[in-house]
């Protein structure tokens, strides 16, 4: 569908507009704002630059409003310029860019104002999540959720060099076997990394993978100027050359100009008469106008080629650019934080016609009439729904969730108990949940929720197995309205996911209950997708289980040290580790409300669970109980007044630690164990209590640690046990002053028997008795654990 041509000459206004501000934004943090204090905090200047006519063509042009787009990170001034031109930015924050509360140097849903879909930063994770976000979009709307919402198209920008970024391959991989439609990934093929040039022929790799993934590929290389002039007699040679020209040459070229141009051209194509002529009757001015004339910098060739898509399978557009069009740089290999002198600045704008004051102004420099660009951008459909972030319902959650625990389990088996009672019933709160994990589904326990619940795919597909009638615990049925989606083995995708789904109540207007199963130390695996699926403020639950040295058996390859410590350092993820299934029940009940909390309330939540069977407490569940769990500690067994000792304890260690204590107390007075839930909320409420004392003196406000401390005399010593990193608790001793004996594992252990493996890293029930001896006065302790 060709485009008028006064609706063009409005675009590519617009287009040179942002092109300006987004350069300006730049210089101005550089040279103005910054440089009293003689920072440089980096250009991106020339990636911006490459991208100014595609994002314009899609934003003012081709966007719906139920479209997403994942901006590539070094085109976020090119996004604030053109949300500044929407009015959906403000001038303060753009001249305040970079800094605090300014837009963000990369976007951000949770920090800009503007309106950002995904936030983007490490590179090939936002790309990845248009990917998940479009299977999401497919979950919603196979289980009748959409309602009259139109389906959009996840867009995202992508560098070339990023495509260097292994996630996007997995997810590439996991979009082909489940379907995806509705994608577009727009490729700045710049040909320039942040250091170098890219390899030659690198867009034929990217044609064949993609195709080979089932994605429609569409190349724009050529300019209008370009297509006219290969129209030309003589335009075949010229195009001949512009092909076989390698990419450094072709950058450096740009960056040299039009007469350099003309001396390659004249010196590798000869005198051929017609395409001799077509070049010399061009200026040099005109011929680099040419030369540069590639279809991503051309707004009718990107607008042709975003119109011509009438489908909704995946698409990779292409789009030829020079990195810095237009600037001083463009096509310098150095460019990447290139910013312009003042000088050059100054040059550009008088070639801008910008007048010095006003380069704020929205229309400066612009010929055409304001009242025409406002009502353009008025009319442009991306900008017809003043709100594009969608809510949801609170989805219900019951006080206390459905479970007998059995009088010996794990708390992994507890975790697939829940499920199991919640999938039989036909709640709410049951068909929002959506599982997922990275092949380890029956491994993690989530087997009888998947037999019952389904797996998730647009096609109905039976299992064979049952079909052929043979044998089988699980029932792997597929169906649109199935609520598990079966990944292949790469966390970093199911952390994209997650943040995918997460969103899907702002995204969807449509709430989801995510949960992620996985082992737990393959959440380093994924940790980058999992920062930036908390940055976002994405909202799931992880479940990562086994954990630690007590799936001794395994050996060191699967055991978990540091995930606790993540757990902790983690913003945006409460982290438990219950030793007991009543506990986990709580847990997760109280993390559904907590995953649908707004205003900074909730957030994602993380559970490390044990394959470990151990004796469950025969209890009631109380209010004050129920409350201490979730806050983060209780105490087990409350200490005396003339306490001399107490053990906190987290997670799978609990049978020793109980089994201590017990021994503890016949040497020494009025012991006390302290059962420790979540060292990650304790944490927390323990500085941020610090903190509001500190801005508000005098405030008497303690935190539940403090609360559970305090009682304790100054000369009680405290040993902490768990099975991770012993840091993960051995700040318990600055809370109130109190010694502290912190128990863990710091090293990769080796396979062997529970009880092998925890004498060996000094955390069975001996060496906790060992460690309370070094704190307190007194004899030694008369009883130990006798050796298996």
């Amino acid at each position: 569908m060709a485009r008028e041509p006064a609706r063009l000459e409005l675009l590519s206004a617009l287009a040179r507009k942002v092109l300006w501000l987004s350069s300006w934004t730049i210089h101005h943090a550089n040279h103005i704002r910054l440089n009293a204090d003689g920072l440089k905090v980096g250009g991106h200047q020339a990636s911006s630059a490459s991208l100014a006519t595609i994002m314009s063509a899609l934003y003012f042009s081709v966007l719906r409003p139920e479209d997403r787009v994942a901006v590539k990170p070094h085109a976020s001034p090119v996004f604030h310029a053109i949300q500044y031109l929407f009015g959906r930015q403000t001038r303060e924050k753009l001249e305040n860019f970079r800094g605090f509360k300014g837009a963000q140097s990369y976007p951000s849903r949770t920090k800009d104002a503007d309106d950002v879909d995904f936030s983007t930063g490490s590179v090939g994770l936002g790309v990845a999540q248009t990917l998940f976000s479009s299977l999401v979009q497919d979950y919603v709307k196979a289980h009748g959720w959409m309602k009259d919402r139109p389906e959009g198209r996840m867009i995202a920008l992508v560098g070339d060099a990023e495509m260097d970024e292994g996630n996007i391959f997995e997810a590439l991989l996991e979009g082909w076997k489940h379907g995806l439609r509705n994608t577009w990934w727009v490729v700045d093929y710049n040909r320039q990394s942040l250091d170098a040039v890219v390899r030659e022929g690198l867009w034929e790799k990217f044609e064949t993978m993609f195709r080979n993934f089932g994605w429609d590929v569409v190349i724009v290389k050529y300019g209008s100027l370009m297509r006219a002039a290969f129209a030309e007699p003589g335009g075949e040679a010229l195009k001949r050359w512009i092909d076989a020209c390698p990419n450094q040459l072709y950058a450096a070229l740009c960056f040299q100009g039009g007469a350099a141009f003309r001396k390659h051209l004249r010196d590798e194509i000869g005198d051929q008469g017609a395409v001799s002529q077509l070049i010399e009757k061009r200026s040099d001015d005109e011929l680099l106008e040419l030369m540069s004339n590639l279809g991503g910098h051309d707004m009718a060739s990107m607008c042709e080629a975003f119109d011509a898509i009438d489908h909704d399978r995946p698409v990779c557009f292409i789009a030829y650019t020079i990195k810095g069009i237009g600037l001083p740089f463009q096509g310098h290999k150095d460019n990447h934080a290139g910013l312009m002198t003042v000088t050059q600045m100054e040059k550009w704008r008088a070639a801008q016609n910008i007048r010095p004051g006003h380069e704020w102004e929205k229309f400066e420099g612009l010929s055409q009439e304001p009242a025409a660009l406002e009502a353009f951008l008025a009319d442009a459909p991306f900008n017809r729904e003043s709100q594009r972030r969608l809510t949801a319902p609170v989805i219900d959650v019951p006080q206390q969730l459905s479970l007998k625990p059995s009088p010996q389990m794990s708390t992994q088996q507890g975790f697939g108990f829940v499920l199991n009672e919640l999938a039989r019933g036909d709640t709410e709160l049951a068909s929002r949940i959506v599982t997922a994990s990275p092949d380890v589904t029956v491994s993690t326990n989530l087997g009888a929720w998947v037999n019952r619940r389904g797996l998730f795919a647009r096609a109905e597909k039976a299992d064979l197995f049952r079909s052929e009638k043979i044998p089988s615990t699980f029932n792997w049925d597929f169906s649109p309205k199935g609520q598990h989606i079966e990944l292949g083995i790469a966390e970093m995708n199911l952390f994209i996911l997650m943040s995918a789904l997460g969103l899907s109540h702002a995204i969807n207007g449509e709430r989801l209950l995510p949960i992620a199963t996985l082992y737990d130390p393959f959440i380093e695996r994924g940790l980058d997708a999992l920062n930036y699926a908390c940055y976002q403020d994405a909202r799931f639950m992880v479940v990562a289980t086994p954990s630690g040295i007590t799936l001794a058996p395994e050996g060191g390859a699967h055991q978990s040290i540091a995930t606790p410590l993540i757990g902790m350092a983690q913003d945006g993820l409460a982290s438990f580790e219950p030793a007991f299934v009543d506990e986990l029940a709580v847990i997760m009940g109280w993390g559904f409300r907590y995953m649908q909390r707004e205003g900074g309330e909730g957030g994602s939540v993380y559970l490390r669970l044990s394959t470990r069977t151990i004796d469950q407490p025969q209890r009631m569940m109380t209010p004050d109980l129920q409350k201490g769990i979730t806050d983060g500690a209780y105490w087990l067994r409350k200490p005396g007044p003339n306490a001399e000792a107490v053990i906190a304890y987290t997670g799978a260690v609990a049978p020793e630690a109980i089994e201590a204590i017990g021994l503890i107390g016949e040497s020494r007075r009025d012991v006390g164990l302290l059962a420790i839930t979540s060292a990650d909320r304790l944490h927390a409420g323990w500085t941020a209590a610090r903190k509001l004392r500190r801005d508000r003196r005098g405030v008497p406000h303690l935190s539940h640690i403090e609360k559970l401390l305090t009682p304790l005399p100054r000369d009680c010593g405290i040993v902490t046990v768990i099975d991770g990193h012993p840091a993960t608790l051995g700040w318990l001793g600055s809370v109130r002053g109190h010694k502290v004996e912190a128990l863990g594992v710091e090293q990769f252990g080796q396979t062997g028997t529970i009880g092998e493996l925890y004498r060996h890293h000094g955390i069975d029930a001996n060496a906790i008795i060992d460690a309370a001896e070094s704190l307190t006065a007194g004899g030694p302790v008369r009883h130990r654990k006798m050796a298996v």
